[in-house]
């Protein structure tokens, strides 16, 4: 505990114990006061209930006077009537004579002669109670003369000393109201009369409202279990918290109820509450802050020496400083002293630190640099491998077309040429699919078709201890990718799949629809469509497996693979939207799955007739050849003239847009995509789409990253057949000209 809290809890100690005592005498003192306060309202709600008790007795007065009238004694009951209707001349009041069975005699309401025939069966039930010769208060009930809320006060009538008529002065209960509002209570109290019922007979506020309602709730059953006096905490008619106070006049036994607002009740008590409160928190807090100026002065040094203290756990300079304590002084000289050494320490340290940080970055570098030679090695003992066995292979056939004389042999030697041009694409397309750069052939297919289609050609490369299966579902939901991708990614898979089975066996390739594993697999929720290679080779280890995916990784012989099958596999279910997996391990063999999203958007296109050679529309027309590649165009423009085009050059794309905006009568133009200068061949393919419809347009590329989403335009990827781009570009032509003449 430190010396400034020690000190305020000291003034605490004082301090609590004191305000302690001031809350119990509060509380005293509002005990004393509600006690007081209840009881003068529940006086205040005795005298109300006598005043009641007067104004009924002021009715029987009146009563009893009217009874000994000689009129009734020598039965001129014509006579009495008169005399009864001056007695009570307003529709507020009226007198009744009834005989001893309750039946009227005269109701000064109605004329002479005219009496209500029903009788007021509460009313003779009260009269029972109290006898032929008591004053008898009637409950509130409904006149039926005036239709409204009325109450009787009823004397007997004595001639000859017997009880011979019943005299009654029937009221509206309206009367009621002005006396309780001429009482002068707060305008937020409420004060009401109940019957023996309790129904409502007068209200102060809002009496019309409330006046013939019963009363219920808690009010009502504190009523009926002590029926003389009492309070009551609830709720009034209209939904305020109040404390109500009740009391039963002893003449009428109508009881008066006077209800306070629980807030009025407690404010008194909880003003003197507060402003003690409030003194006491004022003196604690001036005892407290006096408590802390002083601490302050006491414990300054002290935590002068903490901060020091800490400047020295952050390895800071601690200075000189002077309290004027010896004790306190002689730590302070410590830390300053232990705050040198430190530093002292902290700069070796540091020098140390940084010659060994240098030396962890020179052995970092150097495992870079020795990875990098691992990539490489893989790279020149794979790619460079089969590069150089296509360039071997055109090199020595280009030297022997050149020293043949044979003509049948030179057409074997280009046969020869153009088998090692297929090998070399096959081996671009497996880079290029990994780099997820090709995609100018997406096509929407049937996978199932595509996989059954190639079988032929795998089971031609399988030795005779190898059996290629198959089994493809029927039906298979259409996918879009690359075809030749597609068979590429199946091929590398069948092929590696078949050099993990030395011994021989089965490889397995399935095809079925997917509807379920999407969320498992991490992709989009979705269908997808399996294609799935199995076989019952070596299997790979985890640490194998971890490594299948990367570039150029292989465990074969540097001259039996290149480590590009399983990366071009994973990079075109990538580019598809799908995902490759592995399933592997040493002895079980392997099963690799490819996932696909089904096409749900374009359907599978009608397969075109195969088209012979003399089934070539007429070659005509001008062609605009469009490559930044000197040895491209010049290659190929005479061959596309030779078939029959007019052909026009142009190095890029901003000089054929310059050419066609010139007016040049061009029919289609044959562009690669990737040129230089602000037009590619895709920018070039949308101008022209847009000014110039009807010109037919066919875009080649060796590598693009942008693919033409273009309705009606081509895509065909380098190298190319040049028969191939002759056909389209005579058909695009032809199409258009059919169109122009129908039109």
């Amino acid at each position: 505990m430190t010396i400034r809290t020690r000190l305020i809890a000291l003034v605490l100690s004082v301090m609590l114990p004191a305000f302690l005592a001031s809350a119990l005498a509060v509380w005293f003192v509002y005990t004393e006061q509600k006690l007081a306060q209840d009881k003068g309202i529940a006086e205040a709600a005795r005298a109300l209930a006598l005043l009641v008790d007067n104004e009924i007795e002021a009715s029987e007065t009146l009563l009893r006077g009217l009874a000994a009238s000689p009129l009734l004694s020598q039965g001129d009951i014509p006579a009495f009537y008169e005399h009864a209707r001056r007695v009570a001349p307003t529709p507020d009041t009226t007198i009744v004579l009834s005989s001893l069975d309750g039946r009227q005699l005269l109701n000064t309401r109605l004329p002479f002669g005219r009496t209500v025939k029903s009788v007021n069966s509460r009313l003779m039930e009260l009269r029972r109670r109290a006898g032929n010769d008591a004053v008898v208060v009637s409950d509130l009930f409904i006149a039926q003369v005036s239709n409204r809320h009325d109450f009787v006060v009823q004397v007997p009538v004595v001639i000859d000393g017997a009880v011979r008529y019943h005299l009654g002065r029937g009221m509206s209960a309206s009367l009621m109201q002005p006396l309780l509002k001429g009482q002068g209570l707060p305008a937020n109290w409420v004060a009401a009369v109940i019957d023996r019922q309790g129904t409502v007979v007068a209200r102060t506020a809002d009496g019309e409202r409330f006046v013939g309602q019963k009363m219920n709730g808690s009010l009502a059953e504190k009523i009926a279990r002590h029926p003389e006096s009492g309070t009551n905490d609830g709720y009034t008619l209209d939904g305020r918290q109040v404390k109500a106070f009740y009391y039963r006049a002893p003449e009428s036994q109508w009881t008066v109820i006077l209800s306070v607002p629980t807030t009025e009740l407690r404010r008194p008590a909880v003003q003197a509450a507060l402003l003690l409160t409030a003194l006491m928190a004022i003196i604690l807090t001036s005892a407290i802050i006096l408590a802390r100026h002083y601490a302050s002065q006491t414990v300054g040094a002290v935590q002068r020496l903490q901060e020091h203290a800490a400047r020295l756990g952050r390895g800071e300079a601690v200075p000189p400083a002077a309290s004027g304590l010896m004790e306190l002084d002689a730590v302070q000289n410590e830390l300053v002293s232990a705050s040198n050494r430190i530093r002292q320490n902290q700069t070796e340290l540091k020098k140390k630190v940084a010659e060994a940080i240098e030396s962890t970055e020179r052995a970092q570098r150097a495992l870079l640099q020795a990875q990098k030679l691992e990539a490489l090695g893989r790279l020149t003992g794979g790619v460079a491998h089969d590069f150089n066995n296509v360039l071997q292979t055109l090199t020595t056939s280009l030297h022997l077309i050149r020293i043949e004389r044979q003509p049948e042999r030179i057409l074997q030697r280009v046969d020869l040429c153009e088998k090692a041009i297929a090998r070399a694409t096959a081996l671009v397309g497996q880079m290029r699919s990994f780099g997820r750069v090709n995609n100018v052939a997406l096509e929407t297919f049937d996978p199932g078709a595509a996989v059954s289609g190639m079988m032929p050609m795998a089971e031609s490369a399988m030795p005779s201890n190898i059996r290629l299966k198959q089994e493809i579902a029927s039906p298979i939901w259409p996918v879009t990718a690359d075809p030749t991708q597609l068979e590429l990614a199946l091929l590398n898979l069948l092929m590696n799949a078949r050099d993990a089975m030395p011994a021989g066996g089965d490889i397995v390739v399935r095809v079925k629809n997917d509807a379920h594993d999407a969320v498992r697999l991490g992709l989009p929720a979705g269908d997808y469509v399996c294609i799935e290679v199995t076989d019952c080779g070596s299997g790979m280890s985890p640490e194998v497996m971890q490594n299948a995916l990367d570039p150029f990784f292989t465990t074969k012989p540097v001259d039996k693979g290149t480590g590009l099958g399983l990366p071009q596999a994973y990079g075109f279910a990538a580019q598809a939207g799908g995902i490759l997996t592995l399933e592997s391990a040493l002895g079980a063999g392997t099963t690799v799955r490819i996932h696909l999203p089904r096409e749900t958007r374009r359907s599978v296109p009608a397969l075109p007739a195969a088209r012979s050679s003399a089934g070539r529309p007429d070659v005509s027309g001008t062609l605009l050849l469009v490559e930044d590649d000197e040895l491209v165009r010049h290659s190929m423009a005479p061959l596309l003239a030779e078939a029959g085009f007019n052909v026009m050059l142009a190095g890029d794309g901003d000089e054929a847009w310059a050419m066609i905006r010139s007016g040049a009568a061009i029919d289609a133009i044959l562009s690669d995509i990737v040129m230089p200068g602000t037009m590619n061949g895709v920018a070039l393919a949308r101008h022209v789409r847009a000014h110039y419809p009807a010109i037919a347009v066919l875009l080649v590329t060796g590598y693009s990253d942008e693919a033409s989403d273009i309705d009606d335009i081509r895509l065909l990827p380098k190298p190319y057949q040049v028969s191939t781009v002759i056909d389209i570009l005579a058909a695009a032509i032809a199409e258009r000209r059919a169109a122009a003449l129908s039109a």
